[in-house]
């Protein structure tokens, strides 16, 4: 019977919420920073791709030819 109750109290605890009346915890909020983060990060990669084809890499190809 003894073993039975350490195994209890030595279970997963439950996870801490960031503020008691909303159910999100402190893992929650981390995983969300973490995956925001990293899609900003290909949003600016993107950004900055698609500023470097439309004022180097087309008009060196030719892509763009002013028409007039």
């Amino acid at each position: 019977m003894g073993d039975a109750k350490r195994r209890k109290e030595t279970g997963i605890p439950e996870a801490q919420r960031i503020v008691a009346w909303l159910p999100l915890t402190v893992t929650q909020s981390t995983e969300f920073v973490r995956v925001s983060t990293k899609g900003a990060w290909i949003g600016i990669g993107l950004l900055v791709f698609g500023w470097l084809m439309v004022r180097l890499i087309g008009p060196t190809f030719g892509w763009w030819k002013n028409v007039g």
